[in-house]
């Protein structure tokens, strides 16, 4: 074997290719498999392909299609009887191929903006909330829709813009404070991971969630310092700055010495928690990560675990619960969403069919895949429907965005609506059990 084959094997995850052994218990749990029917789709068949490309016998192109539609859902690691660790071979295939591929001038441009200046940068995931309040509030949206130019957007962008939550102005994020007091005697001091698209596009939610934080007797700290989780850098294939942006997560959250980190995006919560993976070969930035590994709660977990509010306002409404894929195979947290649900009073709870599958978001797949990602979510809707409910709640940004999509497409806007679980939760009149308890 040649040197440079070697490297490639080593770089791929290789050897973790062959603790698959095909027994196909995956296959009814990959929604893209479902969609597709095609073994190339599936996990053991994208398993096997990455295997075949890390031996030489088949070529890049080969490889990329099964690769880049992939939801990374880890459904199938969850099923699985032999543990293959899917999202590693998957993660490291997806870095070679961005090492790999060809890509015109205008492409490296393009990711270097994206990837390294723009989700990063505060700055700029502010600057895309207050553009997106003006376009709301000028009137620029509604012209552009009575125009039909929105349709022209590209990516399929013109979709997704007319579910856009309302944002708050410029003015409204300014006055958010770093530091938010427990109302009463404090249990905790918390650091809050805001999240790139939950602060820049969701910042009311994050209002929300702090307001009950607070309710819930815990002290609330914003490091400033914070940065992108690095999620979205790995699903495609940029693995160095998500190992770096990890490294200004850790040490931004160092520095406030708190006893909790806390986020609200399944996604986010997911890649927090595998910090600690990515520095096999750093010793001193793995005991760091471990340390900060062991701080992350997803509010829901939090919550539960505080056992300090109680909810004042009954929720008379039919509602069913879409779990986020990375909350519920990475984070393994299934069942505090379910629990808060059940302890709003009025709540008439119904299960929907499949509510643990990918409702076809998956970070940015939706806006990259859009023509199976709309497939995906036509099965969710058909799931929906049966439940007669009112509301759907879900604990991630891009499921949110989704759903929405997903009510808007079917024409029912008048009859359903989609939440985050802090909204509904928020709605309920939360109040603390006993403000001076210890």
């Amino acid at each position: 074997m040649d040197d440079q084959l070697r490297q490639l094997q080593e770089k791929i995850n290789y050897e973790k290719t062959f603790d698959c052994v095909h027994c196909g218990y995956c296959l009814p749990a990959c929604p893209t498999y479902e969609s597709m029917q095609k073994e190339t789709h599936s996990p053991r068949g994208r398993i096997n392909l990455v295997k075949q490309f890390a031996e030489g016998k088949i070529d890049i192109e080969a490889l990329q299609e099964p690769i880049d539609k992939c939801l990374g859902c880890n459904a199938c690691a969850v099923v699985c009887p032999t543990n293959v660790e899917y999202s590693k071979i998957l993660e490291s295939a997806k870095g070679v191929l961005d090492e790999q591929k060809p890509k015109t001038k205008k492409q490296k441009i393009a990711e270097k903006i994206i990837f390294d200046q723009v989700f990063p940068s505060k700055t700029w995931m502010n600057m895309i909330g207050q553009a997106t309040w003006l376009y709301k509030k000028s009137g620029l949206q509604s012209l552009l829709e009575k125009t039909g130019l929105t349709k022209w957007a590209p990516l399929h962008l013109g979709q997704f813009e007319q579910v856009l939550p309302d944002l708050p102005s410029p003015a409204e994020r300014k006055r958010r404070q770093k530091v938010a007091k427990a109302i009463g005697r404090s249990k905790a001091k918390v650091g809050f991971f805001t999240g790139c698209v939950m602060d820049s596009i969701f910042f009311k939610i994050n209002a929300k969630m702090i307001d009950l934080l607070t309710r819930a007797g815990v002290d609330v700290f914003i490091p400033d310092e914070q940065t992108c989780c690095g999620a979205l850098h790995a699903h495609s294939g940029k693995l160095g700055s998500s190992k770096e942006l990890a490294k200004r997560n850790i040490e931004a959250f160092e520095r406030e010495n708190v006893d909790f980190i806390v986020n609200n995006a399944g996604g986010c919560g997911a890649r927090l928690i595998e910090y600690e993976e990515l520095f096999e070969d750093e010793p001193e930035w793995r005991e760091r990560a471990k340390a900060f590994v062991a701080k992350v709660k997803d509010i829901s977990q939090l919550l539960v675990e505080l056992d300090t509010l109680v909810f004042t306002k009954p929720v008379h409404e039919i509602v069913t619960y879409q779990a986020s894929c990375h909350m519920l195979n990475v984070q393994r947290v299934a069942e505090p969403p379910l629990r808060l649900l059940k302890s709003i009073p009025g709540i008439d709870y119904r299960e929907m069919e499949g509510s643990d599958r990918c409702c076809g978001s998956a970070g940015i797949y939706n806006i990259i895949q859009y023509d199976e990602s709309m497939k995906i979510l036509d099965q969710k809707m058909d799931a929906i429907k049966p439940t007669d409910a009112h509301t759907i709640v879900t604990t991630n940004p891009g499921c949110l965005l989704q759903m929405k999509l997903g009510i808007h497409r079917e024409g029912l806007e008048n009859r359903m609506r989609a939440v985050h679980l802090v909204e509904l939760l928020y709605e309920a009149g939360p109040e603390r059990r006993n403000p001076y308890d210890y």
